[in-house]
């Protein structure tokens, strides 16, 4: 959920701080007073489009910060992992938006410099926002797919990791066959330059971790006058008259001379004289060394030779010898390709078949799936509308397999386009009036029922979506009466899965609120301010009441308030 919310230097905004709480929170006020701001304030954090307009007049940044919180098996995780965020085990997550007033953008997350694009994936595993005129992935066609798959949940989760490890296979191989054999002169230019580079390559007969060797070896030459000093004085320190050896061998002897007398002071004998015995051979050693030392300028110019020459093809080949050395392989293997490229060209054809066909079987398990799942979708759509009051709207799931072209593989004689979901072209149809067709969902006219059609899409796929906070933008304009009351009850039952925050004008909405937060705007010294106010039961009533009329409280619109709350809280505890 999103815990706290910072904002500095934004639009009318000086500097606001909300704390936000679990469950539904309503955002009330003047037109004008800076709610939407707020939520355009949460939308820069999820990866918004930034602008110089919202650096607030007269200052030199605009900078929004949000605190989010998140279980430990929250996708957020998988995100943090792939670009390289750490989030710690209490699921803190700080996203921090900085905007210049030369129009400069800078996105952070947990203190982490990061990109736009990689602001907005986290954005996008935090907060799904919907406006009156943004649905996002509710109304985009291209998106319906994906949200049929998240309601399929488990079964379509296995099923899908399935397909994608044999689609990946047969795209690879087809791009490759591509390649292969589409361009005569770009396959023997491209061969001239393998087989130039594998020469340079072979002629330079590496030997697996040799410039790791060599380096060592040209260090220690490099250093041979400290290396020697130190086993010359770290010898000679142990090793002659009056040295270590000599008085560790004067305690060894003067210890056994107790042994007998003293059995505690035996086991201390016999550990000095095995101490005594690993320094003498480790004096032995020393000298060994010592003698061994030779310093050969000769062959320090042989190394330096050798590792420019492997640090030439370094910049050419990769990073190492080893890195050189598989390069040279996968280029061997390459040139064996096109050298011989009708052969492999014919053994490749076999593979993408063999791969095709391969794929289109977990396609099929995959169409298999969305083919149920779409009906119990739509079973629960026609209810969550009847609810809104649209018993009359009909929903359903299209899905059409995508034809293929001949040399597609084939599904039941047929060919079918291998897509990275699968062979499936799916999308939402509604229609609100009997007798009329099925319309894609996005091509729905009327205001008050996009509205409610988007409600009752979220309230089913809020469960699945795993997304922290929901947000809804003055969704609920341009309805009122009975169908006001049940938007209002659609968006607390969202609010019980995930957090809510909603900016509305209903007063059915603002009395279903767990958090009622009124925000107000002020002039002092000829600047407009914006400040946000969590508001007492006694406040709730008369800002609902202010909602009603429009004007001035009286008791009668008080009293209306205070029903309404009243309603609110029976229907919370059904």
């Amino acid at each position: 959920m999103l815990t706290e919310l910072s904002i500095r230097d934004f639009a009318i905004i000086d500097r606001i701080s909300i704390t936000f709480k679990e469950g539904l929170t309503v955002l009330t006020g003047e037109t004008g007073a800076g709610k939407s701001i707020i939520i355009d304030a949460i939308q820069l954090l999820s990866g918004g489009r930034g602008s110089v307009e919202f650096v607030r007049h007269g200052t030199k940044k605009a900078e929004i910060e949000g605190l989010f919180t998140v279980g430990s098996n929250h996708p957020i995780h998988k995100v943090g992992e792939e670009f390289g965020v750490d989030i710690d085990e209490d699921g803190m997550v700080v996203l921090q938006r900085t905007i210049t007033h030369q129009g400069k953008s800078i996105c952070r997350v947990n203190g982490k410099l990061v990109t736009l694009g990689i602001m907005k994936e986290f954005g996008h595993s935090l907060i799904d926002i919907h406006s009156q005129h943004e649905t996002q992935s509710l109304m985009d066609p291209d998106r319906h797919i994906e949200l049929l798959d998240i309601f399929s949940d488990d079964d379509m989760k296995s099923s899908l990791e399935e397909y994608h490890r044999v689609y990946d296979k047969y795209r690879v191989l087809k791009k490759r066959y591509k390649e292969l054999s589409e361009n005569e002169q770009e396959m023997a230019q491209r061969l001239d330059l393998l087989e130039f580079q594998l020469r340079e390559l072979q002629e330079a007969e590496m030997q697996p971790l040799e410039d790791e060797e060599l380096s060592e070896e040209r260090k220690k030459l490099m250093n041979y006058e400290k290396i020697y000093q130190g086993i010359h004085d770290a010898y000679y320190s142990l090793y002659g008259e009056q040295k270590g050896l000599d008085w560790l061998s004067h305690a060894m002897t003067s210890l056994e001379s107790t042994a007998d007398v003293d059995g505690e002071l035996a086991k201390l004998s016999e550990e000095m004289s095995n101490s005594y015995y690993i320094i003498e051979e480790l004096t032995f050693q020393l000298s060994n060394q010592m003698a061994a030392l030779e310093f050969d300028p000769e062959r320090l110019n042989q190394i330096e030779s050798r590792l420019n020459e492997l640090n030439r093809l370094k910049k050419k080949y990769g990073a190492t010898v080893d890195d050189m050395l598989q390069y040279a392989s996968r280029i061997e293997e390459e040139i064996d390709e096109i050298r011989n490229k009708d052969s492999h060209l014919s053994k490749m054809e076999d593979e993408i078949y063999e791969l095709g066909q391969d794929a289109v079987i977990e396609a099929k398990a995959l169409h298999d799936i969305r083919t149920s799942s779409a009906a119990t979708l739509s079973e629960y759509i026609h209810e969550e509308l009847r609810d809104l009051y649209l018993e009359k709207a009909s929903f359903a799931v299209d899905i059409n397999l995508k034809e293929g072209r001949e040399a597609d593989p084939e599904l039941d004689g047929h060919p079918v386009q291998l897509l990275p979901n699968g062979i499936d072209i799916v999308k939402f149809l509604i229609t609100t009036n009997p007798g009329e067709p099925l319309k894609e969902l996005h091509k729905v006219a009327s205001g008050g029922e996009m509205s409610r059609i988007m409600l009752a899409l979220k309230r089913i796929f809020s469960r699945h979506q795993g997304v922290t906070s929901v947000i809804f933008d003055e969704v609920d304009t341009g309805v009122s009466g009975r169908v006001a009351q049940a938007i209002a009850e659609k968006i607390y039952g969202i609010s019980e899965g995930s957090q809510v925050l909603c900016i509305s004008h209903l007063p059915q909405v603002a009395a279903m609120a767990d958090t009622h937060v009124r925000i107000e705007k002020r002039v002092d010294n000829d600047r407009t301010h914006t400040a946000a106010k969590e508001l007492t039961y006694d406040e709730k009533a008369d800002e609902i009441s202010r909602m009603i009329t429009g004007a001035e409280l009286t008791e009668t619109t008080v009293e209306h308030a205070r029903e309404l709350l009243l309603m609110a809280e029976k229907h919370k505890k059904r």
